[in-house]
């Protein structure tokens, strides 16, 4: 066999093992953490623009202007996704992303990579930004398909939401996708701050047994106040 004729052998396996390689990539800068606030001095909103392989690595961004997002300073009633960076605002640790779904289609950050094998549930801390009406609820999807979710817990400044995932995508490579959707009109939006998202190996139990676990909690601690007010 030639050379010629064994590289034409060949190419498909190789492509085929880059590729592999290529797409196996774990998800990355789920808590924003990654972020570096470098000032875009050809962006739109100079000072406050950044490039988003800066602000946001690892994830793609729709809803804002093209190849930049904003830090510190959101649109005002219009679809963008803007970093909170070391303002209060963020849920915690330094950064966290607003998405905002106002006048126009939708804001959304999107990221393909490996769901570890195993899971079960996708976790996330959320909060609607103070004093904006919240028109539409945040919509999550995983590999195209919707992950209803429900709150779980309730923090100083966010909320811990969760949603089971389908079996079937435990240990594929799949497109994770947080959106805003818009329609809103000025002063009005669909404003969500977002953070510190997860892939866990538990299930998160339906919202029924979530208020009846809630219930049996808030009686039980009412009962054990009466006795010890005796």
């Amino acid at each position: 066999m030639n050379s010629r004729v064994l590289k034409s052998a060949l190419l498909p396996w190789l492509f085929f093992i880059a590729r592999q390689i290529g797409v196996s990539q774990s998800f990355i800068n789920l808590d924003f953490e990654s972020a570096k606030v470098i000032s875009d001095p050809t962006g739109a909103y100079y000072p406050y623009s950044i490039a988003i392989t800066n602000a946001l690595p690892g994830w793609s961004v729709f809803g804002t202007t093209q190849g930049d997002i904003t830090y510190n300073d959101p649109a005002l009633g219009s679809c963008a996704v803007t970093l909170w960076a070391t303002n209060g605002l963020q849920i915690s640790g330094k950064y966290s992303v607003l998405l905002q779904g106002g006048i126009g289609p939708e804001a959304y950050i999107s990221q393909t990579g490996l769901v570890p094998t195993g899971t079960e549930s996708l976790l996330f801390e959320a909060a609607p930004l103070s004093g904006v009406a919240v028109l539409s609820a945040l919509e999550v999807s995983l590999g195209g398909q919707e992950i209803p979710y429900s709150a779980l817990f309730t923090g100083p400044n966010y909320t811990l939401y969760g949603g089971n995932i389908p079996s079937a995508l435990a240990g594929e490579v799949d497109q994770l996708t947080f959106t805003c959707p818009g329609g809103g009109v000025e002063g009005t939006a669909n404003n969500w701050t977002i953070d510190n998202i997860q892939f866990s190996a538990s299930q998160v139990p339906e919202p029924q047994v979530l208020g009846l676990t809630a219930l049996g909690g808030l009686l039980f601690l009412r009962a054990h106040r009466r006795i010890a007010s005796r």
